[in-house]
């Protein structure tokens, strides 16, 4: 049954293979080529180390990129097929994994029957494998990231969980060794794809506590044959001291350490504020996140084929608990089901376990780390035990309902075919709307269109709505999609840059498009990868464009508005990617001294040798190599300003390039580039 389940969510999702890359897929993938294709241990270890999400670097997520390409451009089918395989790896470790919570339950019982516990963890599996919500999670490729540290976290506490039962028979030794390799091996592996893989041993005390302790406090001693005596005797197996010191040292020391973290990030960001790049204060946020979680639970619950997808730039943030007015319902709703929860966790073990898994599975991205305020895929692991409690009411396991109070009594379904029915209803709906979405993820123009069509009041949506229609040579439809949402958001270079674009497809930029680009530039909060992206192109389409408002002037005048912006200048790299883009421009204009200027400045803000380098090569190839050398120089003699890496992967991965000697022989081949050029052009021109 698991096999047919898992080709038949293969099938289901198949369709959305055959879409393309999105957003943050340009982000990380294009480092398969940064130094090179990765075909030597030199390029390999530059790739693993390049990581700079989280201090890890998250290199097992980079590590996993490799099974699809090792250079870049490429293709995306190859990178979504192995996401699908991820995921339905994942479904069938669920599967095992409630399959050995409820044998690890029945065997605290007087019950041999593990038929309904082996159905209901199929089915729990089966409905979490199907959920529409998680299409955006498996389809989209850089998720891999959020899929990985789910593998890894369901291996864990697979390990964990014999581990665990290994002790209690008496196999203290084995049952040490599962467990420091679940907790401790695992939560590493884990937290190497994604900092949220650290959360393992929270989750493992979630399940501990809430589950299997209210359990076996109600079972009886026939179990553990291996411990009848010390039972006897009045002594818990779990009162070992082995298993406590070792519990202690691999799941209460992280999870205290997570919690600690998670305390120090509120208290600095409250006290000294969080980056000027967030529209919200970190206060904004911790108020603004139970309204997300309860968003995210009736994504859950009340599945739909569609969604706003990776929108989420048109969440409004709480700015009290009455504006808007949802805000103190859900907080109260989190804190009644967390409490509820806790409350009713020797009742209700597995509900309560489900519930409490999934908030404490949200507690690193949705709590008082500065991170964006929703994403539909920080749903994937948390949300994995959540349909577990109805998947056993629905195959009558005993489990659901026993009341622990030292009874045992075993709730039956009053028609056989009632609840068969259900389930198959329920499966069969998630299966159509999972097919409806991956089909929708396979069209990036129909997916673009329907997200714009959903998320009215997002610039991203918005934006990337036209950025298709100018591609198909449909201004006038994407101008009348801009317009409207500029004017309302003033500050979103995203929507006044492209709409630039737009009318210049038309062949006539309106003046006041390019006054509202100028005000945007010095007012939005970051451009991230777009000032540099928009402006390049531009910059290199002058004079090839159809309309004659698209000047150097025109274009030199938007780079100096984006110099007035404070929140610019308060990010790193960002003034420094204004000065390199007027370089740039000074370069294409013919001024190649202005140029030369503009590029030293750029490098004095932030000295790299990347910067320096690919600056130093614009001038060389513009047919300035001397100016190139120059350049070069003044790198030299700045280079001792070099910042020290930032903690973590940065500071390994510029480890590695100094012990490659990476950056001082890019330099000499290309000083040796340019003085071959210099010396042909000197000959020439004597």
């Amino acid at each position: 049954m698991l096999g047919l389940l898992l080709f038949s969510t293969g099938l289901l999702l198949a369709p959305g293979l055959h879409g393309g890359f999105l957003f943050d897929d340009y982000g990380s993938l294009p480092v398969l080529g940064d130094t090179g294709p990765i075909h030597s241990w030199a390029t390999f270890w530059r790739y693993i180390t390049s990581g700079y999400a989280d201090p890890t670097g998250r290199p097992l997520a980079l590590l996993s990129f490799l099974l699809d390409a090792r250079d870049w451009p490429a293709i995306p089918f190859p990178f979504k097929r192995t996401n699908l395989l991820l995921h339905l790896l994942n479904g069938g470790l669920l599967a095992l994994l409630l399959r050995q919570l409820g044998r690890h339950i029945q065997n605290r019982f007087a019950q041999h029957d593990s038929s309904p516990i082996d159905k209901a963890a199929l089915l729990g599996a089966s409905i979490w494998l199907l959920h529409p919500l998680f299409v955006s999670t498996t389809l989209y490729i850089v998720q891999r990231e959020a899929m990985l540290p789910a593998t890894f976290t369901l291996i864990g506490l697979l390990l964990w969980l014999h581990g665990r039962r290994a002790i209690q028979q008496g196999r203290t030794t084995a049952g040490l060794m599962e467990i420091v390799a679940g907790l401790g091996g695992c939560t590493s592996l884990a937290t190497l794809s994604k900092a949220n893989g650290i959360l393992l041993p929270a989750l493992a005390l979630v399940i501990e506590y809430i589950l299997l302790r209210s359990y076996e406090s109600a079972g009886h001693p026939a179990t553990a044959p291996a411990n009848v005596k010390a039972m006897r005797h009045g002594i818990r197996w779990d009162d070992n001291k082995t298993y406590r010191n070792t519990m202690l040292l691999f799941a209460w020391l992280p999870t205290s350490m997570v919690a600690a973290y998670l305390l120090q990030q509120g208290w600095s960001g409250l006290i000294h504020g969080i980056s000027s790049a967030r529209p919200w204060t970190l206060g904004q946020r911790l108020l603004t996140e139970p309204r997300v979680l309860m968003d995210y639970l009736t994504l859950l619950w009340m599945p739909r084929p569609f969604t706003p997808g990776l929108f989420n730039d048109q969440i409004q943030a709480s700015t009290s608990l009455w504006s808007p007015i949802t805000t103190l319902p859900a907080l109260c709703s989190i804190v009644a089901l967390i409490a509820g929860s806790w409350r009713l966790r020797q009742r209700w073990p597995s509900l309560a376990t489900g519930i409490l898994f999934y908030f404490v599975g949200q507690s690193l991205e949705s709590s008082t780390v500065a991170l964006e305020l929703y994403f539909e895929h920080r749903n994937y692991l948390p949300a994995m035990l959540l349909f577990w409690p109805l998947a056993l009411w629905l195959c009558d396991a005993y489990v659901v309902t026993v009341k622990i109070t030292g009874r045992s009594h075993v709730s039956r379904a009053t028609s056989r075919l009632a609840k068969p029915a259900l389930s198959a209803l329920i499966l069969l709906g998630l299966g159509l709307m999972t097919h409806a979405r991956a089909t929708l993820w396979g069209d990036s123009r129909d997916q673009a269109m329907l997200w714009a069509a959903l998320n009215p009041n997002s610039p991203r949506a918005q934006t990337y709505a036209a950025d298709i229609e100018i591609a198909n040579n449909q201004p006038q439809q994407a101008i009348a999609r801009l317009q409207p949402l500029l004017t309302k958001y003033p500050d979103q270079v995203q929507l006044a840059l492209p709409l630039i674009s737009a009318e210049c497809q038309t062949g006539q930029i309106d003046s006041a498009t390019i006054r509202a680009a100028r005000l945007s530039l010095s007012t939005a909060r970051d451009t991230g990868a777009l000032l540099a992206n928009w402006f390049n192109q531009t910059i290199n389409e002058i004079g090839t464009t159809p309309c004659p408002q698209l000047t150097y002037d025109t274009i030199d005048s938007l780079l100096d508005s984006s110099l007035t912006n404070p929140y610019l200048s308060a990010i790193q790299g960002r003034e420094q990617d204004i000065y390199h883009l007027k370089g740039h421009l000074a370069l294409s204009r013919g001024d190649a001294q202005t140029a030369l200027n503009d590029f030293n400045h750029a490098l004095d803000l932030q000295v790299r040798p990347a910067i320096a380098l690919e600056q130093a090569a614009m001038l060389g190839s513009a047919g300035h190599p001397r100016l190139g050398l120059i350049h070069l120089d003044h790198y030299d003699a700045e280079r001792n300003q070099e910042a020290q890496p930032d903690f973590g992967m940065p500071r390994l991965h510029d480890w590695v390039l100094r012990r490659q000697q990476y950056w001082p022989r890019e330099i000499m081949h290309l000083r040796a580039t340019l003085q071959s050029d210099t010396t042909r052009q000197t000959s020439r021109n004597p």
